[in-house]
Protein backbone atom coordinates (compact mmCIF):
# COMPACT_ATOMS: atom_id res chain seq x y z
CA UNK A 1 0.00 0.00 0.00
CA UNK A 2 1.20 3.53 -0.69
CA UNK A 3 -0.33 6.56 0.96
CA UNK A 4 0.25 9.93 -0.64
CA UNK A 5 1.02 12.47 2.06
CA UNK A 6 0.67 16.21 2.06
CA UNK A 7 3.02 18.64 3.83
CA UNK A 8 3.05 18.27 7.60
CA UNK A 9 0.89 20.57 9.66
CA UNK A 10 2.30 21.58 13.06
CA UNK A 11 0.74 20.52 16.32
CA UNK A 12 0.97 22.74 19.40
CA UNK A 13 3.97 21.83 21.54
CA UNK A 14 3.89 22.91 25.19
CA UNK A 15 6.67 24.92 26.73
CA UNK A 16 8.59 27.97 25.53
CA UNK A 17 10.30 28.00 22.17
CA UNK A 18 14.11 28.18 22.30
CA UNK A 19 15.47 31.69 22.23
CA UNK A 20 18.42 30.69 20.03
CA UNK A 21 18.78 28.35 17.08
CA UNK A 22 17.58 24.76 17.28
CA UNK A 23 19.52 22.52 19.64
CA UNK A 24 21.22 19.41 18.24
CA UNK A 25 18.95 16.39 18.25
CA UNK A 26 19.31 14.10 21.27
CA UNK A 27 18.34 10.44 21.16
CA UNK A 28 15.95 10.99 24.08
CA UNK A 29 13.99 13.34 21.81
CA UNK A 30 12.95 10.18 19.95
CA UNK A 31 13.54 7.59 22.66
CA UNK A 32 11.25 4.88 21.28
CA UNK A 33 12.97 4.91 17.88
CA UNK A 34 16.41 4.86 19.51
CA UNK A 35 15.36 1.83 21.56
CA UNK A 36 13.71 -0.02 18.66
CA UNK A 37 16.68 0.60 16.38
CA UNK A 38 19.13 -0.38 19.14
CA UNK A 39 18.87 -2.49 22.30
CA UNK A 40 15.22 -3.45 21.69
CA UNK A 41 15.62 -4.37 18.04
CA UNK A 42 14.50 -7.93 18.77
CA UNK A 43 11.06 -6.63 19.78
CA UNK A 44 10.62 -4.44 16.69
CA UNK A 45 8.34 -4.75 13.68
CA UNK A 46 9.74 -2.43 11.03
CA UNK A 47 8.77 -1.06 7.64
CA UNK A 48 11.41 1.29 6.26
CA UNK A 49 11.66 4.27 8.60
CA UNK A 50 8.75 3.26 10.85
CA UNK A 51 8.90 0.77 13.70
CA UNK A 52 6.74 -0.45 16.53
CA UNK A 53 6.99 -2.86 19.40
CA UNK A 54 5.24 -6.17 18.96
CA UNK A 55 1.66 -5.56 19.97
CA UNK A 56 1.78 -7.75 23.11
CA UNK A 57 4.99 -6.05 24.31
CA UNK A 58 4.29 -2.30 24.19
CA UNK A 59 1.95 0.05 22.27
CA UNK A 60 4.64 2.45 21.05
CA UNK A 61 5.30 3.36 17.42
CA UNK A 62 8.17 5.57 16.30
CA UNK A 63 9.57 7.15 13.14
CA UNK A 64 13.24 7.57 12.31
CA UNK A 65 12.47 11.14 11.23
CA UNK A 66 9.05 12.35 12.39
CA UNK A 67 9.28 15.30 9.97
CA UNK A 68 9.64 13.02 6.93
CA UNK A 69 6.49 12.30 4.86
CA UNK A 70 8.21 9.13 3.63
CA UNK A 71 8.43 7.85 7.20
CA UNK A 72 4.68 8.41 7.63
CA UNK A 73 4.15 6.52 4.39
CA UNK A 74 6.07 3.61 5.93
CA UNK A 75 3.95 3.92 9.07
CA UNK A 76 0.76 3.61 7.02
CA UNK A 77 2.04 0.32 5.62
CA UNK A 78 3.15 -0.93 9.03
CA UNK A 79 -0.09 -0.17 10.87
CA UNK A 80 -2.69 -0.58 8.12
CA UNK A 81 -5.50 1.64 6.74
CA UNK A 82 -8.02 2.94 9.25
CA UNK A 83 -6.06 1.68 12.26
CA UNK A 84 -5.21 3.80 15.29
CA UNK A 85 -1.74 4.03 16.78
CA UNK A 86 0.10 6.11 19.36
CA UNK A 87 3.15 7.84 17.89
CA UNK A 88 5.94 9.24 20.01
CA UNK A 89 8.51 11.93 19.33
CA UNK A 90 6.35 13.91 16.88
CA UNK A 91 5.26 17.53 16.72
CA UNK A 92 3.27 17.33 13.48
CA UNK A 93 1.06 14.89 11.57
CA UNK A 94 0.42 14.75 7.82
CA UNK A 95 -2.73 16.05 6.22
CA UNK A 96 -5.17 13.19 5.79
CA UNK A 97 -4.23 11.60 9.12
CA UNK A 98 -6.76 12.06 11.91
CA UNK A 99 -5.51 13.07 15.34
CA UNK A 100 -7.74 10.98 17.61
CA UNK A 101 -6.37 12.35 20.86
CA UNK A 102 -3.25 13.96 22.23
CA UNK A 103 -1.75 14.71 25.61
CA UNK A 104 1.12 16.56 27.18
CA UNK A 105 3.89 14.63 28.88
CA UNK A 106 7.13 15.43 30.62
CA UNK A 107 10.46 13.66 30.33
CA UNK A 108 12.66 13.67 33.41
CA UNK A 109 16.27 12.50 33.70
CA UNK A 110 18.09 11.46 36.86
CA UNK A 111 20.45 14.21 37.95
CA UNK A 112 21.06 14.11 41.71
CA UNK A 113 18.95 10.98 42.27
CA UNK A 114 20.23 8.88 45.16
CA UNK A 115 19.87 5.19 44.29
CA UNK A 116 19.66 2.36 46.78
CA UNK A 117 18.90 -1.34 46.79
CA UNK A 118 15.74 -2.18 48.70
CA UNK A 119 15.81 -5.39 50.75
CA UNK A 120 12.07 -5.90 50.33
CA UNK A 121 12.05 -5.57 46.54
CA UNK A 122 11.48 -8.91 44.80
CA UNK A 123 12.30 -9.56 41.16
CA UNK A 124 9.08 -10.22 39.27
CA UNK A 125 8.88 -12.98 36.66
CA UNK A 126 6.49 -13.97 33.87
CA UNK A 127 4.58 -16.03 36.47
CA UNK A 128 3.72 -12.73 38.20
CA UNK A 129 2.30 -11.08 35.06
CA UNK A 130 -1.40 -11.76 35.86
CA UNK A 131 -0.97 -10.07 39.23
CA UNK A 132 1.01 -7.22 37.64
CA UNK A 133 -1.71 -6.67 35.04
CA UNK A 134 -4.32 -6.58 37.79
CA UNK A 135 -2.35 -3.96 39.74
CA UNK A 136 -1.90 -1.87 36.59
CA UNK A 137 -5.63 -2.07 35.78
CA UNK A 138 -6.43 -0.62 39.21
CA UNK A 139 -3.73 2.06 39.39
CA UNK A 140 -3.34 3.09 35.70
CA UNK A 141 0.37 4.03 35.67
CA UNK A 142 0.53 3.72 31.89
CA UNK A 143 0.73 0.92 29.34
CA UNK A 144 1.75 -2.52 30.60
CA UNK A 145 1.01 -5.55 28.42
CA UNK A 146 1.51 -9.32 28.80
CA UNK A 147 5.10 -9.25 27.46
CA UNK A 148 6.19 -5.82 28.73
CA UNK A 149 8.12 -7.61 31.46
CA UNK A 150 10.57 -8.84 28.80
CA UNK A 151 11.82 -5.28 28.22
CA UNK A 152 13.81 -5.18 31.47
CA UNK A 153 13.88 -5.89 35.19
CA UNK A 154 10.62 -5.41 37.12
CA UNK A 155 10.52 -5.32 40.89
CA UNK A 156 7.70 -5.41 43.41
CA UNK A 157 6.86 -5.17 47.09
CA UNK A 158 4.43 -7.63 48.63
CA UNK A 159 2.28 -7.47 51.72
CA UNK A 160 0.67 -10.66 52.96
CA UNK A 161 1.90 -12.34 49.78
CA UNK A 162 0.01 -9.84 47.61
CA UNK A 163 1.72 -7.53 45.12
CA UNK A 164 1.02 -3.98 46.32
CA UNK A 165 3.64 -1.90 44.44
CA UNK A 166 5.92 -2.27 41.44
CA UNK A 167 8.27 -0.49 39.06
CA UNK A 168 10.53 -1.58 36.24
CA UNK A 169 12.44 -0.87 33.04
CA UNK A 170 10.84 -0.11 29.69
CA UNK A 171 12.46 1.89 26.84
CA UNK A 172 16.19 1.28 26.38
CA UNK A 173 17.77 3.91 24.12
CA UNK A 174 21.54 3.39 24.02
CA UNK A 175 23.07 4.47 27.32
CA UNK A 176 19.69 5.14 28.95
CA UNK A 177 16.89 3.17 30.60
CA UNK A 178 13.35 4.37 31.22
CA UNK A 179 11.80 3.60 34.61
CA UNK A 180 8.13 2.78 34.13
CA UNK A 181 4.99 1.16 35.57
CA UNK A 182 5.56 2.87 38.91
CA UNK A 183 2.38 2.12 40.85
CA UNK A 184 1.06 1.37 44.33
CA UNK A 185 -2.22 -0.19 45.39
CA UNK A 186 -4.60 2.45 46.76
CA UNK A 187 -4.70 0.82 50.17
CA UNK A 188 -0.93 0.99 50.57
CA UNK A 189 -0.12 4.52 49.42
CA UNK A 190 1.68 6.99 51.62
CA UNK A 191 4.24 4.42 52.76
CA UNK A 192 7.03 5.41 50.36
CA UNK A 193 6.86 2.28 48.21
CA UNK A 194 7.08 4.20 44.91
CA UNK A 195 10.15 6.14 46.05
CA UNK A 196 11.86 2.99 47.29
CA UNK A 197 11.20 1.06 44.10
CA UNK A 198 12.30 3.90 41.81
CA UNK A 199 15.58 4.15 43.75
CA UNK A 200 15.96 0.36 43.57
CA UNK A 201 15.34 0.14 39.82
CA UNK A 202 17.60 3.14 39.18
CA UNK A 203 20.38 1.48 41.16
CA UNK A 204 20.37 -1.47 38.77
CA UNK A 205 20.24 0.86 35.78
CA UNK A 206 23.30 2.78 36.97
CA UNK A 207 25.14 -0.45 37.77
CA UNK A 208 25.27 -1.26 34.07
CA UNK A 209 26.31 2.30 33.17
CA UNK A 210 22.97 3.64 31.92
CA UNK A 211 21.28 6.90 32.88
CA UNK A 212 17.78 6.50 34.38
CA UNK A 213 14.95 8.59 32.93
CA UNK A 214 11.18 8.47 32.98
CA UNK A 215 8.01 9.93 31.52
CA UNK A 216 4.89 11.18 33.26
CA UNK A 217 1.68 12.87 32.24
CA UNK A 218 2.05 16.61 32.75
CA UNK A 219 -1.24 16.78 34.65
CA UNK A 220 -0.04 14.13 37.14
CA UNK A 221 1.37 16.83 39.39
CA UNK A 222 1.83 14.59 42.41
CA UNK A 223 4.03 12.15 40.51
CA UNK A 224 6.04 14.92 38.85
CA UNK A 225 6.56 16.63 42.21
CA UNK A 226 7.75 13.34 43.72
CA UNK A 227 10.25 12.68 40.95
CA UNK A 228 11.64 16.22 41.13
CA UNK A 229 12.06 15.91 44.90
CA UNK A 230 13.99 12.66 44.39
CA UNK A 231 16.57 14.27 42.12
CA UNK A 232 15.14 13.99 38.61
CA UNK A 233 15.20 17.12 36.47
CA UNK A 234 12.80 18.16 33.74
CA UNK A 235 14.48 17.61 30.40
CA UNK A 236 11.64 18.40 28.02
CA UNK A 237 7.90 18.57 27.51
CA UNK A 238 6.48 16.49 24.70
CA UNK A 239 3.27 15.66 22.93
CA UNK A 240 1.82 12.15 22.81
CA UNK A 241 -0.46 11.67 19.82
CA UNK A 242 -2.89 8.92 18.85
CA UNK A 243 -3.53 9.04 15.11
CA UNK A 244 -5.70 7.14 12.65
CA UNK A 245 -4.14 5.96 9.42
CA UNK A 246 -5.93 7.24 6.31
CA UNK A 247 -8.29 4.78 4.64
CA UNK A 248 -10.40 2.00 6.07
CA UNK A 249 -13.81 2.45 7.61
CA UNK A 250 -12.75 5.03 10.25
CA UNK A 251 -14.63 3.42 13.15
CA UNK A 252 -15.95 5.52 15.99
CA UNK A 253 -13.43 6.41 18.69
CA UNK A 254 -14.10 4.39 21.85
CA UNK A 255 -14.53 6.37 25.04
CA UNK A 256 -11.92 5.99 27.79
Amino acid sequence: MSTELQPLRPLPVPGPAPSTGPAPAHLLDNAAWAALAGPHRRFAETVGSAARYRTDVAPFVALADPASPAAWDDLAVLVGPGEQTAVTGVTAVPDGWETVRSGTGVQLVADTLRTARDPEAVRLTPADVPEMLDLVSRTRPGPFLPRTIELGAYWGIRRGGRLVAMAGERLRPPGHTEISAVCTDAGHRGQGFATRLVRHVADGVRDRGDTPFLHAAAENENAVRLYLSMGFVLRRRNLFVVVRVPGGDSPAVPED
